[in-house]
């Protein structure tokens, strides 16, 4: 007999599993397939939660070996010990997706193990790994199947030598010599850690800046400060070949009409993810699919094949996280009934390196390009005294307002804490706000947040804590 469920979700993803709660919530009989053992996707097993575990990890190491003294803090001799430091990673994996199946439980869902297929509207065939198949009935179908790495056709992934981000947060040792493909979130982030743990890294970027779609003087700060800490970077190279000899790599490239020749241990290619939706069979059905292979759908997130909805990766957006658990939550709420909303204006993106690079909202260039008449506030964290006394003084703080209305359009930080230092401007850019909001508001003293109220004030030059030119 045929299960019957209101929504089936395929994929268990921060998109997938927050969608399954919510519909959980509101009292639907839902079901969450997915094709792994472990329920958090790529998010919670392979990416976001075990490289900032290493990340964290890293950081403090180096913090061990360089900052310390500063502090009169005497560390002799700190070293690794990289399995230990492995484990560690797997603890905080496991212990997340653990927590997320009993989130299922909590909220009714029924879970399915395998390969889940949309045979026809309303219909979900799942395959197990051990090869059983059963069918599921529902009124509504969610596709969050998330998406994979970017493979380049002369560097296909190996697994050993040519890997992608999954391999690169296993390593059983740190590999001497590192060449990272791709100067994006990715790459400068699991650059940084092989870096601090004593990889000699080198970056290789098509573009001729590194963190694509973040503020672009933060960016080329966090490229300076991140070249002190020994990463080398070639900006503007083209990699046509990446040969392997005897385990060792050979990268071929163009530099300004040069041919050079990089050698390595291991490569990083982190080039970018596409949306991964194979084996779904969606376009059997006849959902429609755009020109770079992400399913369409309108504002409800509705593809054009009436009960089946798409969230997170498989369409349109940055592929981030929060933005599919906000896809997520929405989706849920449309199917069950009621009004489902995300404001992509207010969707942060953060890169981990040490200092962190956040922003939302616009940059200086996109506010030019559209034409806007915006003011600029920025305020650096050398004249912040909680920075100083964190011995943290690197990065900056910068809004971009609206001249006329003095609405925040963008917000940018660079800073060990910008991650959480972002949320602040995400909250005023939510409800409409404007630098005034910030700059009025009360800041606790001494705290890092007082750079974001400096920032703000300074839209019209008015910071207190530095000269206003």
């Amino acid at each position: 007999m045929m299960e019957k469920f209101d929504v089936v979700i395929i994929g268990s993803g921060p998109g997938g599993y927050i969608a399954a709660i919510r519909a959980g919530q509101l009292g639907l009989k839902t079901a969450l397939v997915e094709k792994d053992k472990e329920l958090g996707g790529t998010c919670l097993n392979i990416g976001c939660i075990p490289s900032k575990a290493l990340l964290t990890s890293s950081d403090h190491f180096m913090f061990a070996k360089k900052e310390a003294a500063k502090h009169g803090i005497m560390i002799d001799g700190a070293h690794v010990d990289l399995g230990k430091m492995q484990q560690r990673k797997d603890k905080v994996v496991k212990t997340f997706t653990g927590g997320v199946r009993a989130l299922m439980k909590t909220n009714k869902v029924t879970t399915f193990e395998g390969i889940g297929t949309i045979i026809a509207p309303g219909k979900v065939s799942v395959k197990s790994s051990k090869g059983g198949t059963q069918e599921l009935e529902t009124k509504n179908i969610v596709i969050a199947t998330g998406s994979a790495p970017v493979e380049l056709p002369f560097a296909k992934f190996d697994g050993k030598t040519i890997v992608s981000s999954t391999e690169a947060l296993t390593f059983a040792e740190a590999p001497k010599k590192l060449l990272v493909i791709g100067a994006g979130a990715i790459g400068l982030e699991l650059g940084s850690v092989w870096n601090r743990l004593g990889s000699e890294v080198t970056m290789l970027e098509f573009l001729p800046r590194i963190a694509l779609g973040f503020d672009l003087e933060l960016s080329n700060l966090l490229q300076r400060l991140l070249t002190a800490q020994g990463i080398t970077f070639h900006l503007e190279t083209k990699v046509s070949a990446v040969k392997i000899d005897n385990g060792a790599v050979t990268a071929t490239a163009t530099k300004s009409g040069e041919e050079l020749k990089f050698k390595a241990d291991k490569v990083l290619v982190s080039v970018g993810r596409r949306p991964f939706s194979e084996g779904v069979c969606a376009e059997k059905i006849g959902v429609e699919f755009d020109d770079r292979k992400r399913i369409k759908v309108d504002k409800h997130f509705r593809t054009n094949v009436e009960g089946i909805y798409a969230i997170g990766d498989v369409i349109a957006g940055p592929m981030l996280a929060h933005k599919a658990e906000d896809e997520g939550i929405a989706c849920a709420e449309i199917i069950a009934g009621k009004a489902g909303h995300v404001n992509y204006d207010a969707i942060a993106g953060v890169i981990y390196t040490n200092p962190e690079l956040a922003g939302v909202g616009l940059t200086e260039d996109q506010a030019k390009e559209k034409g806007i008449d915006y003011g600029v506030g920025k305020f650096p964290f050398r004249a912040n005294s909680r920075a100083l006394c964190n011995e943290d003084v690197d990065g900056m703080v910068k809004f971009v307002a609206d001249s006329k209305t003095d609405r925040i359009l963008g917000a940018h930080i660079l800073q060990h804490a910008a991650s959480e230092l972002i949320a602040e401007a995400v909250s005023v850019i939510e409800f409409g706000g404007s630098s005034e909001d910030i700059g009025r508001t009360c800041h606790s003293h001494p705290t890092l947040s007082e750079a974001v109220k400096e920032a703000a004030l300074n839209v019209e030059k008015r910071a207190l804590h530095i000269m206003n030119r």
